[in-house]
């Protein structure tokens, strides 16, 4: 959604959103004043919060109310006007190193400690999956010219199983056609390229492979052939569901945004009857960051695509066994949650978990 904002308008749907997560109330211009140096008279508040409602992203549940945020309001709140808070993070990785000891546990046993960890802390449901077995590794690749302009990539496990994928060759620049000889011996040196980088390693690692190391001539088969074995990596290595930790159910639901039994009884319905598709929401993979670190997926209300929990915020991440993502963190609650503290409580849970795996065996 692209809204154009001035800075005061930013200013006034910032002080309103946190106001309204502090008191589950809604916000009018005199509270705004008292609780918030804005530098503006009433009347100018009024006026903005009338062009923030006018945008979609304030509204008045009743006329003579003040304004809430919708969850458009949130959007622009979350991906614009804050950042995680770092004292919270800090405080979630002191709670995670105090409060467990890896050489004392068993995997199943950290993670429950974990998640408890990060509902008190959030004051949110906390979702932490168990990790995934993820076994089956390259042996062998090859690209093989089956006819002019079409491919077939050929993947062969470390267990002998054999994949493979057809493709169309990509042209490279005003090319024609070249000759079949020389795309021969151009596919056999892409592909020692590749079996030199994977062998022995996850397909889904393909996301660390520098494809800058190419030499320049076959640089334009790069971010085609990421593409392609990206998509066979996930017809063929699937994650399943399983186990999720989840910690944190009576604490959340004693806010007033699920006041009514029907609204409680679909989120426990959720957790309890549909952990499968939930599993799949909160396990997939974030984008990156420019700096290709993984950031965390920020789910706002009608943004779920679970009808039960569109009016509920899921912020999630993954944690990884080395560079691939093994399992997921996650927490639940009202759209009127502290985002910027619970940001920061999933990445730095997801940052612990991903150091504690590695004292584990894969």
């Amino acid at each position: 959604m692209q809204v154009q904002l001035t800075h005061r308008q930013q200013h006034i749907l910032w002080a309103t959103v946190r106001q309204y997560i502090a008191t589950a109330e809604p916000v009018g211009s005199k509270a705004l004043i008292e609780e918030y140096n804005l530098g503006v008279s009433s009347a100018t508040i009024r006026h903005a919060m009338g062009v923030l409602e006018k945008a979609g992203l304030l509204y008045q549940p009743h006329t003579s109310a003040g304004r809430i945020p919708s969850d458009s309001g949130y959007r622009i709140y979350v991906d614009q006007l804050i950042t995680p808070s770092e004292t919270l993070g800090r405080e979630v990785e002191v709670a995670l190193q105090n409060g467990l000891k890896w050489e004392d546990r068993s995997l199943e046993a950290l993670l429950q400690g974990a998640a408890q960890i990060l509902a008190t802390l959030s004051g949110c449901i906390s979702l932490i999956t168990m990790p995934q077995t993820i076994t089956a590794l390259l042996r062998h690749l090859q690209l093989v010219q089956i006819e002019a302009g079409r491919l077939m990539l050929i993947v062969v496990t470390d267990s002998y199983e054999t994949h493979s994928a057809l493709m169309d060759l990509p042209r490279q620049g005003e090319e024609t056609q070249r000759d079949a000889e020389v795309i021969d011996r151009e596919l056999q040196i892409v592909s020692n390229f590749l079996n030199s980088h994977l062998r022995g390693r996850s397909l889904v690692e393909l996301n660390a492979l520098d494809w800058s190391q190419l030499d320049r001539d076959f640089q334009y088969y790069g971010e085609f052939l990421k593409k392609s074995l990206v998509e066979l990596s996930r017809r063929t290595l699937t994650p399943t569901a399983t186990q999720i930790m989840i910690r944190g159910v009576g604490e959340v639901l004693r806010q007033p945004e699920f006041s009514q039994v029907q609204q409680v009884q679909t989120i426990i319905q959720v957790l309890e009857e549909e952990q499968e598709q939930l599993w799949r929401l909160i396990f997939e993979e974030p984008e990156a960051d420019e700096v290709g670190k993984p950031r965390v997926t920020v789910r706002i209300g009608a943004e779920n695509p679970l009808e039960p929990i569109r009016t509920c915020s899921l912020i999630s991440s993954t944690y990884r066994r080395g560079a691939v993502s093994v399992g997921s963190v996650g927490v639940l609650g009202p759209t009127r949650l502290d985002y910027e503290g619970a940001i920061a409580v999933v990445t730095a849970a997801a940052d612990y978990l991903s150091e504690a795996l590695s004292c584990f065996n894969p």
